[in-house]
């Protein structure tokens, strides 16, 4: 039995014990009478993934609030892949974590992508940050990556807020894991949010604190379920689908605030007799803010002039789309690795790409995952039972893919039918075959570089220009 689901049992007999928790509180603290009214400023972001540049907004903003009342930052998760000055930093995620302690983070909910550099730079992060955090339903196990608190109660100015940790668990069939790479988090243990959740219901009155938040890294569908089904919380603050959620579910607000730092959610709260009297919420658009804090800024450029990434790699004839983005990944992909077939899952695809030059960064903005490049030997049929039964669509280049009422036809790029005893060399990113494992039984051949490392160098030795506007290579089977 883990130390975690230990204590999760302790609760769950223990409801008047306030041990099991981790509560920071103010020394220096007045007390005052119950019914006298608090008031307290929550900031909030989500899924910034290693977007940097707003920062600066974010700490004066931040300052400038604290000058006059009492504020707490909060984070819920995703904060990295994304941005190859974060994702290809020497130390991967280290700017990220940097900025959040300059600018006072005070929390933060894991997030599925913090798990995507694995387990020993993870345990680095965690280690550099100046800020809590929590997650409830994760078990780090023996890998050395510092377990984070279930709850964590903060105390400023007399106002004392519990926060609770939840990450979604959606990542692959059959398994209880993140949406992130499989290979990376083989090692910890997770459950889902909605068994956990109830174990932790006394909290607020074991904690005797103001407010009870869940801060969560779920999405705006699973924050309204757990809403429902959770009454006890006084907020739950989220991320994960990138949303703009400003709702009540169940008496319960529920607030996320976009996606790749474009907003900063700002919640004003009175607090009566440990209920919320009054609550105003603004959903601050960073884009149209133009004030900031210099010295953050300085740093951030810092970090930027030293990526190196303004490199000129390649000429765009066209602006192209997520999609014509996987065509063109998975066409490069299949020329670089010198193999009949290629695919590349739709959520790997993270950006567009503009007309013009095309600088190395644009590459891991559209890849930032950091996935290997392996290749297969496969059978047209293995082919046709893993696009039929995988449940998902794919981009590809190598061949032309159609379907007949209930049958997958797949064609060479001569308009001639495959047999299913063809063999076919598959190459694609590691993440596809560690989610799709059923269908990849063979031993790959593992590439000693990154997809988009491979796409990078194919680039820059080509004087081709790019154009795959005109292409509709994407296959789901219906």
């Amino acid at each position: 039995m883990t130390m975690k689901l230990f204590k999760q049992l302790l609760l769950i007999f223990s409801f008047s014990l306030f041990i099991f928790g981790c509560s920071k509180e103010d020394n220096n603290a007045i007390p005052i009478s119950q019914d006298e009214i608090k008031e307290v400023t929550i900031f909030h972001i989500n899924d910034q993934h290693g977007k940097l540049d707003n920062f600066a907004k974010i700490k004066h903003i931040i300052d400038e609030e604290k000058e006059s009342n009492n504020v707490f930052v909060v984070c819920s998760g995703d904060i990295f892949s994304g941005n190859p000055v974060v994702d290809n930093h020497e130390e991967k995620g280290f700017p990220m974590i940097d900025l959040m302690n300059k600018v006072g983070f005070d929390v933060a909910t894991i997030g599925n992508h913090e798990f995507d550099y694995g387990e020993l730079i993870l345990k680095d992060r965690f280690l550099q940050s100046q800020f809590d955090w929590v997650c409830a339903n994760v078990d780090m196990n023996s890998t050395g990556i510092p377990e984070p608190n279930e709850y964590i109660s903060l105390t400023k100015n007399n106002v004392k807020i519990t926060f609770l940790g939840l990450v979604e668990t959606n990542g692959k069939e059959n398994d209880i894991i993140p949406s992130t790479h499989p290979w990376r988090v083989q090692n910890l243990s997770f459950q889902e949010y909605s068994t956990i959740a109830p174990n932790y219901s006394q909290i607020k009155q074991n904690e005797d604190s103001d407010l009870y938040i869940a801060l969560t890294h779920l999405g705006e569908y699973s924050d309204k379920q757990l809403a429902n089904n959770n009454p006890y919380f006084d907020l739950i603050i989220g991320g994960h689908s990138h949303s703009k959620t400003n709702t009540i579910v169940n008496n319960i607000p529920i607030f996320q605030a976009g996606s790749n730092l474009k907003y900063l959610g700002k919640i004003k709260l009175s607090i009566k007799n440990k209920k919320i009297e009054n609550l105003t919420y603004n959903l601050i658009d960073l884009e149209s803010y133009s004030n900031f804090d210099s010295t953050t800024k300085n740093l951030i450029d810092s970090y930027k002039d030293d990526a190196n990434l303004d490199q000129i790699i390649g000429y765009s004839e066209a602006y192209h789309s997520r999609s014509e983005v996987g065509y063109l990944y998975t066409d490069i992909l299949r020329n670089e690795m010198n193999v009949d077939l290629t695919f590349q899952n739709t959520g790997g695809v993270r950006a567009d790409l503009d007309e013009g030059d095309i600088l190395k960064q644009e590459i891991y903005a559209f890849d930032p995952f950091n996935n290997g490049s392996v290749s297969y030997t496969m059978s047209v049929s293995e082919i046709k039972s893993f696009l039929k039964n995988s449940g998902s669509g794919f981009y590809y280049s190598g061949v032309q893919i159609s379907q007949n009422n209930n049958e997958i036809v797949i064609k060479n790029l001569n308009n001639e039918v495959l047999s299913n005893t063809n063999n076919l060399t598959v190459g694609l990113n590691d993440y596809i075959p560690a989610v799709y494992d059923s269908y990849f039984t063979n031993t790959p051949t593992y590439k000693p570089y990154t997809t988009a490392e491979a796409i990078i160098n194919y680039l820059e030795n080509s004087t081709a220009t790019i154009n795959y506007t005109n292409l509709n290579n994407y296959y789901k089977f219906e």
